[in-house]
């Protein structure tokens, strides 16, 4: 269970350092990406390992991967692009 959890949180680091890396003009700060990959990572660790028990360790990993990358993309800001308004208002 140890190396699950210290696994999860690499990962969960790696996955942030990537979004970071291709998408750092949408993302807040470098700390809140990093805090929310890993304890992203962390939260599905533990869900994935309620959900499928002990002797997973693959599997669970690869959901808390999935589970952290859903919780980086909630960061995303869309790209900004000036409004304009319509003739018709």
């Amino acid at each position: 269970m140890i190396l699950e959890t210290l696994g999860s949180v690499v990962l969960g680091l790696a996955l942030s350092w990537a979004a970071l890396r291709s998408l750092s003009g949408r993302l807040p700060s470098r700390r809140a990406v990093f805090g929310t990959g890993a304890l992203g990572a962390l939260f599905g660790l533990y869900l994935m390992h309620s959900v499928l028990g002990p002797g997973h360790a693959a599997a669970t990993l690869i959901g808390a991967v999935l589970i952290s990358a859903v919780t980086v993309s909630l960061l995303l800001r869309p790209r900004s692009r000036r409004l304009s308004r319509s003739a018709a208002a």
